[in-house]
């Protein structure tokens, strides 16, 4: 039986174990910069032997546009490629593999974050109920979404190619590849879904119309770096950022059949709510993760198969049992940098300091006590 602590190849990504550090926002880049305190926090979860096989960082935006939460980091400057090349140099020194996750929020997003105060951009000019986090004098605040437009389109060439710019300045900062978020009711899934997209033109109305926009980033990232080092998260029922779909199957059934051809590194699911109920379903069936894959494999489909939300070691190993192939670990890696260790050993985890999740300094952030040969 395949085990959590064996190595995978994962198209062009060489991995020591099949733990993955999942994307986490902490709100610890000001200006969008990446910065030192980031770099120990990286590499401190970055040994093969205690952490994870994978790392990818927190969401970062491929343009101010992109951005929509105060302090995250972004990946659209030169200077911004700059800052970025000590952290993955500092994970490659510790004997890990790192990849950025590439970020447009679309909607999600407030004015105070946006160029020029403009609105945020979406597929529809429909405003999400849900908030996003404004950093004011230190403190975090959450703060309902501001209205967005719909993007025009001719404006969208230029959000792939903003895609395909990040991806290209990922190579340049010193990443292993990129994973682009197309999860979590963020602008590809708010394409992808009927409740956040109600266009008319060849971006809206049928599911392959729906899915087109992040057909194309795909197939733009690749061609830029080579699909051997690219990664995509999709949360297929998640209402998270008011993401709502009546036909999660039908629709992300033929997103994989499409990105099969692909040869993709690997292909990232939250199952069920983020962050909450794993067995959470939208539409009127639950939804049938095995049958997706297995539409996926049928289709030719090669990458490695990651799942993720609230996974222990003994549902971890239950999942590679029946066909997963790498298994990703969020809210645990932020107390625990050796998690890999603990969940080998069977030690204690270490609880999460809540109040230090966004925003702060090192406390709670690179602080955490690591166990002792």
């Amino acid at each position: 039986m395949t085990q959590l602590f064996e190595p995978l190849q994962a198209g062009q990504l060489s991995l020591s174990n099949r733990v993955v550090m999942a994307p986490l926002t902490r709100n610890r880049a000001p200006g969008a910069m990446p910065n030192a305190l980031m770099a120990t926090y990286y590499s401190q979860r970055a040994n093969p032997k205690d952490g994870a096989g994978l790392i990818i960082t927190e969401a970062t935006a491929i343009s101010h546009q992109g951005q929509g939460y105060s302090d995250v980091p972004g990946i659209w400057s030169d200077a911004q490629v700059a800052a970025w090349k000590p952290i993955t140099e500092s994970v490659h020194a510790a004997g890990g593999k790192i990849v950025v996750q590439l970020w447009h929020v679309g909607r999600v997003s407030h004015v105070d974050l946006q160029p020029g105060g403009q609105a945020p951009v979406a597929p529809s000019a429909l405003t999400a109920k849900t908030k996003t986090v404004l950093i004011k004098d230190g403190v975090p605040q959450f703060q309902d979404t501001s209205a967005p437009r719909a993007l025009e389109l001719e404006e969208l060439p230029g959000i792939v190619a903003d895609y395909r710019r990040a991806a290209r300045n990922a190579i340049a900062a010193g990443f292993d590849g990129v994973e682009v978020h197309g999860a979590n009711g963020y602008l590809l899934d708010q394409f992808m879904r009927s409740g956040s997209n109600h266009r008319t033109d060849a971006y809206g109305g049928s599911i392959a119309n729906r899915a087109r926009l992040l057909v194309e980033v795909m197939q733009a990232v690749c061609d830029e770096i080579g699909a051997g080092k690219v990664g995509l998260r999709l949360s297929p029922v998640t209402p998270a950022n008011d993401a709502f779909d009546p036909q999660p199957q039908a629709l992300f059934t033929h997103v994989v059949q499409q990105l099969a051809p692909l040869k993709l590194a690997y292909l990232h699911f939250i199952e069920g709510s983020t962050g909450g109920p794993r067995d959470f379903t939208q539409g009127d069936a639950p939804f049938d993760y095995a049958a997706l894959r297995a539409a996926y494999r049928a289709a030719g489909g090669q990458a490695a198969w990651m799942v993720n939300n609230a996974y222990d070691r003994s549902l971890a190993d239950v999942a590679l049992s029946e066909g997963a192939d790498l298994v990703a670990f969020g809210r645990p890696f932020i107390a625990n940098p050796d998690l890999t260790r603990r969940l080998r050993e069977g030690t204690p985890l270490n609880a999460p300091d809540r109040a230090t999740f966004y925003g702060g300094g090192a406390k709670g952030y690179i602080d955490y006590p690591i166990l002792l040969n």
